[in-house]
């Protein structure tokens, strides 16, 4: 399976904070936003990773990750040249996924909850359609709701519903088999001229092939890209972080604790940021990682 991470947009919902900087680099906490959606693709197994970004805003992510090969990663990047839509990564990575499937990812996404990993991997193996992830909110009529059946069958997908039929949200993380490709190139572009990803996903649903998997209460999605929200995910990650000990989104242990590096790598990584809180995280999982094998 082959991974995108849609990082473009030019984040007005916070100016100005994201004059000149992409929203995606802002921090949640203690580590820039990519690092959260990142950690979410590399939890579900996936490791050649595409980095959708604006021209302007692609120099920074290559920056701060690189080729990936430090996390033992293959990270690519391509530019989005203006905001078309979501819909519209799928055919900008055309050439990145091929044959295989895709798991796409929104960059001011934030998920957490114990067992993520299990979920994700329990539904990236062989998928026959699209594969959504629900979240129950107070408030469905913001987000694209979905309804399903006893079988977690989509049925039906409103955007902001004026009466929701249930209160599950579909977030920012969206599998689809190699037809997806096809599904996005036959869109027609909405009246704001953008590719809309419920229209991608409305197609699975009018094939009976789209099913919604809901994330329960143990789990904790966001959406980051306004100035509440952001806020919101950095001190629900601090407060995590500091009762259990343990660091959310951080990829150099994800990475570790998966076999990508070994604990002299994530050692000599947690080195290089050895000034800080995360670096000396790092060497100490490593070493702590190495002396119980």
């Amino acid at each position: 399976m082959k991974g995108i991470v849609l990082a473009g947009g030019s984040g007005t919902r916070l100016y100005p904070l994201t004059h000149g900087v992409s929203k995606q680099i802002l921090p949640v906490y203690d580590k820039p936003m990519i690092y959260y959606p990142l950690s979410v693709l590399m939890l579900a197994g996936v490791r050649d990773i595409l980095v959708i970004s604006t021209p302007a805003h692609l120099p920074q992510f290559e920056t701060l990750l690189g080729d990936g090969s430090r996390l033992g990663l293959e990270i690519s990047y391509a530019p989005q040249a203006a905001p078309r839509g979501v819909a519209d990564a799928l055919l900008i990575s055309a050439d990145h996924i091929g044959q295989d499937q895709v798991a796409l990812v929104l960059g001011d996404n934030v998920f957490h909850g114990a067992g993520f990993a299990q979920v994700l991997r329990g539904h990236v193996r062989g998928v026959d359609g699209c594969v959504l992830f629900g979240s129950a909110v107070s408030d469905p009529e913001h987000y694209g709701v979905g309804e399903v059946d006893s079988s977690g069958r989509l049925l039906s997908i409103e955007e902001k519903p004026v009466a929701p039929r249930s209160n599950m949200a579909i977030t920012g993380l969206y599998l689809y088999d190699n037809d997806v490709i096809d599904v996005a190139r036959g869109l027609k572009p909405s009246a704001r001229g953008e590719l809309e990803i419920t229209d991608v996903n409305q197609v699975y649903v009018d094939r009976g092939k789209a099913r919604l998997v809901p994330l329960g209460r143990e789990f904790l999605w966001l959406d980051a890209g306004t100035p509440d929200s952001l806020l919101r995910a950095g001190r629900y990650v601090r407060a995590v972080e500091r009762r259990q000990g343990v660091r959310i989104g951080c990829l150099e242990e994800i990475a570790f604790r998966t076999g990508l590096i070994g604990a002299d790598d994530c050692y000599a990584l947690g080195a290089e940021l050895a000034g800080s809180s995360y670096g000396a995280y790092l060497m100490e999982i490593s070493a702590l990682g190495e002396r119980s094998q």
